[in-house]
């Protein structure tokens, strides 16, 4: 608890809710779906966006805490699952992070049409690295101006994004005419069959709207948090839902969808956009500079809004002993400062990990296939953050379908009036989404559902380690808990 109740106004954590949730990024890799992207976005919409934002509204507040999902998962299954799940959401953070800092150097060669020295990507990567542990010693009452300018800005690129499909539709008509009705049709390929590739766009769309759980964190620095969480993330919700789905849709209609693909970036979409339009060179540039640097800004601030929901999470299961017990330490704000010190310790090392396959190993007279494999293992590895990820989810939305049905535990706070079967409904689908997610994100599917071992072989094998130090550490804490219990019950034997 801070010593200090910081004003964080409603204006703010709407806004907060949007940069912690808005991708910028997103918005093209969506659109190369297709015309199929319309129907997608609204079976995501319906079947995990939605669920997802009322859940996290009524846990928030029926359970209130800065501890969040820990303490939700706590409440429902017990101290091993709540630590499973603050496992699995640290480990996706600092393999996030270190690949955010590689983004930005990348985006700057990109704006400028350089390549920067190995000083210089050392420098700039150490230095979002320390920004933004930095910005995690605060909290998130006392940093919103950094998360209200990321999400304006957000909002800013995404729309301009919208302006161009728009205007290119209106002015030259749309880029990808519907051939038939079939085009909308999720799963169906060019050939009209079935294609199981389609299913890889569930954990693409599911990863772009994950975080409304951080706002729960943020109840102690709320002036009305019963009000302001659920208000917060249903009106964040509906401007998040707009802002994917409108630069999505023009970018599918101001552009061939042969153009964009999985791997296209923001700066590449507006490219694509300014030159559909008729953009000269020259402008094309100075457009893709000043967008280049606001994105720049986004990925600091939505780090920095991040940081105090995922390290509140990490000091509770710190203060129940699955991890070291200095992380639990907070500063006279009440800000886990100790989970953020390590964590960008962990950033940083992963970072130069990268930057030593990239830039060191090649002077040192390594072969270009080592490299490759270097770098394909150093890539995989990273993929580790999305499978993570998605893991610590899973327990949540099954702690809501059993906290739920103990009824109403703050009687002004939000609650969804369900009966059994609509309750069961809005756990089950999420969880079956997350899933699906899961499966498609470890295997390889081109033409058919084979697990191509070669291309995936480091992601499973990190993963099924991650799982397994997890849960050695998992076991480690409860035989402490166990060991306490046994002396604290032999204590009370000997006063009798």
């Amino acid at each position: 608890m801070p010593k200090k109740k910081y004003k964080f106004r409603l204006f703010s954590a709407v806004l907060a809710t949007v940069c912690i949730i808005l991708v910028a990024d997103a918005v093209a890799p969506t659109a190369s779906i297709g015309h199929s992207q319309y129907i997608w976005w609204a079976i995501m919409l319906i079947g995990f966006f939605v669920p997802y934002a009322l859940i996290s509204a009524e846990l928030g507040t029926q359970y209130p805490s800065e501890g969040g999902m820990y303490t939700w998962v706590k409440k429902a299954f017990g101290k091993k699952w709540a630590s499973r799940v603050a496992w699995f959401y640290w480990v996706n953070y600092p393999l996030w992070i270190a690949s955010l800092a590689d983004l930005i150097t990348s985006l700057i060669m990109t704006m400028f049409g350089i390549e920067l020295s190995l000083a210089a990507v050392l420098i700039i990567q150490a230095v979002y690295i320390v920004l933004v542990t930095v910005l995690g010693m605060l909290r998130i009452s006392q940093s919103d101006w950094v998360a209200n300018i990321g999400a304006i800005i957000k909002i800013v690129i995404l729309g301009g994004i919208g302006f161009l499909g728009f205007y290119i539709l209106f002015t030259q008509g749309t880029a990808n005419p519907v051939e038939s009705w079939t085009d909308f049709i999720p799963l169906v390929g060019a050939d009209g069959g079935f294609d199981w590739a389609g299913l890889s766009f569930v954990s693409l769309i599911i990863f772009n709207m994950l975080g409304f759980e951080v706002v729960g964190t943020f109840y102690d620095d709320m002036d009305k948090p019963k009000k302001q969480i659920p208000q917060a993330i249903i009106l964040g919700g509906i401007l998040i839902a707009v802002f994917y789905i409108l630069p999505s849709f023009a970018l599918g209609v101001g552009t061939q969808f042969s153009e964009i693909s999985t791997d296209t970036g923001l700066l590449d979409a507006w490219q694509i956009l300014l030159a559909n339009a008729g953009a000269s060179t020259e402008v094309i540039q100075a457009i893709l500079i000043t967008v280049g640097g606001l994105f720049i800004l986004t990925l600091i601030s939505n780090v920095s809004s991040w940081n105090f929901g995922v390290y509140s999470v990490i000091a509770y299961a710190a203060e129940d002993g699955m991890f070291p017990k200095s992380w639990k330490k907070r500063n006279k704000d009440g800000v886990p400062y100790m989970v953020g010190i390590w964590t960008g310790i962990v950033a940083a090392v992963l970072a130069f990990a990268g930057i030593f396959i990239g830039y060191i190993l090649p002077d040192m007279g390594v072969s270009e296939e080592v490299l490759e494999g270097f770098s394909n293992m150093f890539w995989a590895f990273f993929s580790l953050s999305l499978v993570c990820l998605l893991l610590s989810y899973i327990p949540m939305f099954a702690a809501f379908i059993k906290l739920h049905k103990k009824g109403q535990q703050v009687k002004d706070g939000y609650w969804l009036k369900i009966g059994p079967v609509m309750r069961w409904i809005m756990g089950l689908v999420p969880l079956i989404l997350l899933f699906v997610s899961l499966f498609f994100t470890l295997v390889i599917y081109p033409d058919d559902l084979a697990l191509t071992w070669e291309e995936n072989n480091v992601l499973i094998i990190s993963s099924v380690v991650c799982i397994v130090i997890g849960e050695v550490m998992v076991l480690n804490m409860s035989r402490k808990d166990k060991q306490k219990k046994l002396a604290a019950k032999a204590k009370r034997a000997l006063r009798k």
